[in-house]
């Protein structure tokens, strides 16, 4: 088996399934790490291998989710060699490896720790950033990608080209999005580039700024505010927010691209004004009918 030949051949076969370069790379390097430390020829590798692997990992003091993605790698390079390939191979990555995770609800923000947040933002590139990722529920590589011919202002939305699972969806702008995004356009140095937010010093002036730039970012203005926030927590809290403003999940799924209603469903579970707005509805209507039989 030549096994650089099948990594090459794997990097084209993700691609053909339409998976973002972001995934390609994180699944290629995860399984890299794998077959740097396999002790034995890749064809003859076994269960106790990869569980060996993965108690190494768990020494390292890795997520259980970051766990169970190296596993996700691991186990889909070896059904590729053996589906696409023809290897007769046996799939070490068996079946009830992954790890129990915990599942806890999403976090959001509460609407004084989004003013401490905001005020500390001067920089109008980054003030633009992080409200349209608020207001208009965009993943942190969704703003990244985010293109000057996406953005429809006559219409107040924005189209979101090849998101999670390499689909597109609809979404819209609210005011204060459209005005932080309008005064930091105005300011955006002239260039061909059409992503929209640029990196605006250095060697890399004038180019996209990446995922990990915006994380940067982010890190700065949280340690600034003192509000413990993460890019996807702006997300988070657009959703929890629209969900107490009374959207119904239906439409919360369909702005934040969930393919799974299940996954919007957890926002349900939080605290929030709806339920206890629902509650109160309700019960007023079961005290009347009592005191209507009385």
């Amino acid at each position: 088996m030549n096994l650089t030949a099948s990594m090459i051949n794997y990097r084209r076969y993700l691609k053909r399934k339409n998976l973002s370069a972001h995934t390609v790379k994180n699944y290629l390097n995860r399984l890299k790490h794998f077959l740097v430390w396999l002790p034995v020829p890749v064809e003859t590798a076994a269960a106790q291998h990869v569980k060996h692997y993965l108690d190494l990992l768990l020494e390292k003091r890795m997520e259980p989710k970051t766990i169970n993605e190296h596993l996700v790698a691991i186990r889909g390079f070896y059904s590729y060699l053996c589906d696409e390939e023809g290897i007769d191979v046996e799939n070490p990555a068996v079946r009830g490896m992954a790890l129990r995770l915990p599942k806890p609800l999403p976090r959001h923000l509460r609407e004084s720790e989004i003013e401490l947040f905001l005020a500390v933002i001067r920089k109008k590139r980054d003030r633009a950033l992080f409200i349209v990722m608020l207001r208009c529920g965009l993943r942190v590589e969704e703003a990244a990608n985010l293109t000057l011919d996406t953005i429809d202002y006559q219409r107040n939305q924005i189209i979101v080209r090849s998101g999670k699972g390499s689909k597109d969806r609809t979404t819209y702008i609210s005011n204060d999005a459209a005005g932080a995004l309008a005064s930091y356009l105005r300011v955006r140095q002239p260039t061909r580039e059409q992503k929209v937010f640029l990196v605006e010093k250095g060697t890399h002036k004038g180019k996209p700024l990446s995922v990990r730039g915006m994380q940067k970012r982010m890190e700065y203005y949280s340690s600034k505010s003192g509000v413990s926030v993460s890019c996807h927590q702006l997300r988070h809290t657009m959703a929890t927010q629209l969900l107490n403003a009374g959207a119904d999940l239906v439409t919360i799924q369909e702005l934040l691209g969930h393919s799974k209603i299940e996954t919007t469903m957890r926002y349900s579970k939080l605290s929030n004004i709806k339920a206890q707005h629902d509650y109160y509805k309700a019960m007023d209507r079961i005290m009347l009918k009592a005191l209507k039989k009385d």
